[in-house]
């Protein structure tokens, strides 16, 4: 770019850089472009060199990050010009500004295609290069036979047939139909015969593309491309300007080796043999050494050639060697080369008879799962992952359960999923495979998800000889005071089914079962309350001779849920009261599960990765997708006779690899709520409709249980077992169908717990497929996770604090192949909140997420929550929801912890009666110390053990952050009866009434029942739509107040 002589152009761009804010610089720039558009206005005025000085401009402009909407016309009309200075800026310019969709390129083709067949070899690269970087399908109709031409024309230079190549490789890969391939394979084998090695490395960008497309019709290419390769590493005839680090052209050897994993074989045993020998001379002379370029040059080459080896399949000795140079690599210091060894070992897993010399470096892969880089972390775990097999799956394993304990959080999902797959694929014997899950769960509750566990109760229920010893194992992980939610699951559904048979041994009877289980009812969400309910009824059945004091029990439970404002457990516990009533009926109901039949792992559909394929895949990739894998099946084969089946003897099936459209676009984790399944299982037996807790049963078909699913109608393993563990299944339209309004009437006292608090949506058509009240809650005490979701969009929330200042992020993805239209979103803030929302996009495009941002300021304390006004528009049906923001108020509190000292001064300085509020709160929920202290810790008060000498009571301290108080301390005491846990007294103290006021109601809350958050009120228009007056004053949640209408 000369710009030499130009003053105006360089006077501009100093005072651009002179600017000292963007300000400055905007004014400036808006003052060059109105004179730039002035000129243009009187273009026959203008003299060829204010045209390119202009035009120059503009284009430091648009790079600078300005919109230039103007002067489109001047710029293309240089093209045209005669001379060389005034050509070169409309061309630069043109592939700068203009994209291949805007028309003033059709003023242009003519002149192009003129440039392109002239004699000026400067004219024809400068149009070359600009339809290569435009391109377009117009450009491509219109001059692709003219570049072919040129590129196969002897008396063009070499650097216009470069151009001509690179240019066609673009116009091929924008329309294929311009190369014909009937022609063009002669075409392409004369030209692979050419010298000039500049020419030859763009031939072969464009022959790669074009082999990766069809590969048959290029056979004849297939000696030509050993010929270059034995050229290159004999280093024959290769200029010195090609040579770069003393590896001849490095590029050219990369891109052959790669066109040539493109053909199935290569039948002809002379030009297999010659490149066999290449392929030796290219690994026995790889090294590591100090230089960094010439290590980039050399590895690539290595890598290129490795992968061709493995798509040979070569003898086993090269397998031998490549295997061992890769070992060497995984241990150089060199973070990149261990990178490239570690994914390379990987890929040659793919090779048959490899797997035993792999084995021979487990130690230093393991090793590489401590590194310091996260991606070397990542490529070890899955070259663990390919290698395990049966004589080596305990240790791996052990390996990764270890290493489980100081993952980041970011591996521990994908390790603990690939841990699972491992446990279940190699498992020397079944009972091993519990342990592993258990402690899976154990370790990372988190971070398994649901089909892990429901995984182990497939094997459990399968395998008669392993119940005992599940439901033992399940019993010593209850004794645990800290358990995770999962591993409550898994453990009350395996002693509800196999409890009865450990009844013999210590501490194992029913009524000591249904204690421990039920010391972790207190602390788990309402999917595991029903869980729990189904255990309960099933120890129950199993309490022979009958104990009416575990009867009476478990009936007050039941009849304490029966108006439970959650829909499943409500009819679980009416019918499980009604069952227990009628006596004889319970037996025939609860029986025990029958065997799974037999089915795929769904584990293994989501380890695998989907990886998009580019133009330019490798034949790696190609054949990694035909590969087939194993899976365990959790079923018995009954033998032909009708005898019994072996314990343990379980069956490998073979299960096709998945592609890229099979795999679940997002792993789920354990929040998620499974899929309904086609063909809904009931759980013990046919399901029945409750219309009061008077209704009668009718009678069941046990039978109905063991059908296994038909073909058309098949359910995946996991969605069929969630089904069966997960709510109770009724007859009608499924799960997804309920929405919390159905219920509003049946559960009108705890109508404060809705987080879908809308009018509106007793009319939507679309109705949401998840707990929107349970995900407001997870979200009240999580940073991250879904707030809302329906067969249309999914709305994540993402957030961060920091003192009294909150910034989410609401994730906004549309799940369709068509856009939501009309999207709107509105926040209704409460007045102790201060909240900025970005805006959000009119439109979501198909398969779109957009992110919004929300900026929160705490003004003073308060229990009142934001509410989310969300609407869109999928097709002609409309869809409004109003939701609650999970913006509480522990969300600002920071747990501090305090010595003696620092305690007590400022107890006793808080003496005023309304700083310091104490009450004696009834009908808590009964926790031992323990778990409450953990309630507090998620509530982010940090309790602090030993400050008061009465071991039943517990002194948590906070720091609360608002605008108003700034940072406040926050004292809280809570004395406990042992005798009765059904009370407390609480005490809270701070430096601010309001807040003392509102924390101690806050826990309380927490202590009573489920949290009941208050929803901010919306504004006065919203009210006057309302038919009936309005509700008490007492209602301040948009949910209360909806149901006390209704």
């Amino acid at each position: 770019m000369a710009l030499s002589g130009m003053r105006g152009l360089s006077v501009f761009i100093s005072d651009v850089r002179n600017c000292h804010n963007k300000e400055q610089e905007r004014l400036r720039v808006d003052k060059e472009l109105g004179n730039i558009r002035t000129r243009f206005k009187n273009e026959k005025g203008l003299s060829p060199y204010e045209k390119k000085k202009y035009v120059w401009k503009m284009l430091y402009i648009y790079m600078l990050g300005y919109d230039v909407d103007f002067g489109h016309m001047e710029t293309v009309s240089l093209i045209s010009a005669p001379k060389y200075p005034e050509k070169q800026v409309g061309y630069i310019v043109t592939s700068c500004l203009l994209n291949e969709n805007n028309d003033f390129l059709r003023m242009v083709i003519n002149t192009v295609r003129n440039d392109i067949i002239g004699r000026n070899e400067t004219f024809q690269c400068l149009a070359l290069t600009m339809v290569g970087n435009i391109g377009g399908k117009e450009f491509s109709e219109s001059l692709a036979p003219d570049v072919q031409k040129l590129l196969i024309s002897s008396s063009c230079r070499p650097v216009v047939r470069k151009k001509a190549a690179l240019c066609l490789l673009r116009l091929y890969r924008k329309n294929p139909d311009v190369v014909n391939i009937d022609g063009w394979a002669d075409r392409m084998a004369q030209l692979l015969d050419e010298r000039d090695l500049g020419v030859l490395t763009s031939v072969m960008s464009l022959f790669v593309s074009l082999v990766s497309n069809n590969a048959e019709a290029y056979w004849n290419c297939l000696p030509k491309c050993v010929r270059i390769l034995e050229r290159l590493a004999r280093n024959q005839d290769i200029p010195q300007e090609y040579t770069y680090y003393g590896i001849p052209s490095p590029w050219l050897q990369v891109k052959t080796m790669r066109a040539l994993q493109y053909f199935p074989t290569i039948e002809d045993p002379n030009a297999r043999r010659a490149l066999f020998e290449v392929l030796q001379r290219i690994l026995m002379g790889t090294d590591v050494v100090k230089n960094v370029n010439k290590n980039n040059a050399s590895h690539a080459v290595l890598f290129e050639a490795l992968a061709l080896v493995m798509h040979l399949d070569a003898e086993k000795e090269m397998m031998s060697q490549c295997v061992a140079l890769l070992g060497k690599f995984i241990a150089v210091r060199e973070p990149n080369i261990r990178y490239l060894g570690l994914e390379n070992m990987a890929r040659m897993l793919l090779v048959t008879d490899v797997q035993d010399i792999i084995k021979r470096h487990q130690a230093q892969i393991i090793t590489s799962l401590k590194d310091p880089d996260i991606s070397i972390r990542r490529r070890a775990l899955d070259l663990l992952y390919g290698m395990c097999d049966v004589t080596n799956a305990k240790e791996i394993v052990e390996e990764l359960l270890q290493y489980l304990n100081t993952a980041e959080f970011a591996m521990r999902e994908e390790l603990a999923l690939k841990a699972a797959i491992l446990a279940e694929k190699f498992a020397p014997d079944l009972s091993w495979y519990v342990d592993v899950i258990l402690q899976l769960i154990d370790k990372a509750g988190d971070f398994v998800s649901d089909d892990i566990w429901y995984r182990v109760v497939q094997f459990v229920t399968n395998n008669e000889d392993l119940q005992p010893y599940a439901a033992a194992k399940a019993r010593e992980y209850l004794d645990k005071p800290a358990l995770h939610e999962t591993m409550v699951k898994v453990s009350a559904y395996l002693l509800g089914e196999y409890g009865h048979l450990l009844a013999r041994r210590p501490g194992c009877s029913p009524k000591e079962l249904f204690a421990i289980i039920n010391d972790k009812f207190t602390t788990v969400s309402t999917s595991t309350v029903a869980i729990l309910l189904s255990s309960y009824a099933k120890i129950l059945m199993h309490n022979q001779p009958p104990d009416v004091g575990l009867q009476q029990q478990i009936l007050t439970i039941f009849k304490k849920y029966e108006s439970y404002i959650d829909v499943e457990i409500q009819q679980r516990a009416v019918e499980y009261f009604e069952l227990i009533r009628k006596g004889s009926a319970l037996a025939d109901v609860l029986a025990e599960m029958p065997k799974f039949p037999e089915r795929e792992s769904a584990l293994l559909k989501k380890a695998e990765d989907a990886e998009v394929d580019t133009a330019e895949q490798s034949a790696i990739k190609l054949r990694s997708q035909q590969q087939t894998s194993s899976a365990l099946v959790v079923a018995d084969h009954p033998p032909a006779n009708g005898s019994a089946s072996v314990a343990n003897q379980l069956t490998l099936v073979k299960m096709p690899s998945q592609t890229s459209s099979d795999i679940q676009e997002s792993t789920p984790t354990y929040e998620q709520a499974p899929k309904p399944p086609v063909e809904t299982p009931k759980e013990n037996g046919a399901p029945f409709d409750v219309e009061s807790k008077a209704t009668s049963i009718p009678e069941i078909n046990i039978e109905s249980k063991v059908e296994p699913p038909s073909t058309s109608h098949s359910a995946s393993p996991a969605d069929l077992l969630a089904d069966l563990l997960g709510p109770l299944a009724i007859e009608g339209p499924p799960p997804v169908e309920q929405h919390p309004a159905q219920v509003s009437e049946a559960n009108q006292s705890s109508v404060g717990d809705l987080a879908l608090a809308t009018l509106d949506d007793q009319s939507n058509s679309v109705q949401p497929i998840v707990n929107v009240e349970e995900k407001f809650h997870i979200l009240c005490t999580k940073d991250s996770g879904v707030l809302y979701e329906d067969p249309h969009i999914q709305i994540g929330l993402k957030a961060e604090w920091r003192a009294h200042h909150g910034r989410l992020v609401l994730f906004m993805g549309n799940k369709n192949t068509s856009p939501l239209m009309s999207v709107r979103a509105l926040i209704l803030p409460p007045s102790h909140f201060k909240m900025e929302l970005a805006s959000v996009p009119d439109t979501i495009p198909p398969r779109a997420q957009v992110q919004v941002p929300l900026e929160v300021a705490n003004l003073r304390a308060s229990r009142d929550v934001a509410v989310l006004d969300f609407s869109y528009t999928f097709g002609t049906a409309p869809v409004d929801v109003k939701l609650r923001l999970p913006v509480v108020l522990n969300k600002f509190l920071q747990p501090i912890t305090l010595s003696p000292e620092e305690f007590f001064p400022q107890w006793k300085a808080l003496t005023v009666h309304s700083l310091k509020v104490q009450e004696v709160i009834k009908g808590v929920k009964p926790m031992l110390l323990p778990e409450m202290a953990n309630l507090f810790m998620s509530l982010h008060l940090a309790v602090t053990p030993g400050l008061d000498n009465n071991p039943n009571n517990l002194v948590a301290c906070a720091t609360f952050f608002s605008e108003a108080t700034r940072a406040m301390l926050c004292l809280i005491r809570v004395e406990t009866d042992p005798q009765d846990r059904t009370q407390l007294r609480l005490t809270v103290a701070s430096g601010d009434q309001n807040l003392t006021f509102e924390l101690k109601e806050f826990i309380k809350e927490h202590l009573i029942d489920m949290p009941r958050t208050r929803a901010a009120p919306p504004p006065t228009p919203v009210q006057q739509q309302l038919p009936t007056p309005a509700p008490p004053a007492t209602y301040n949640d948009p949910g209360a107040m909806l149901a006390g209408l209704l």
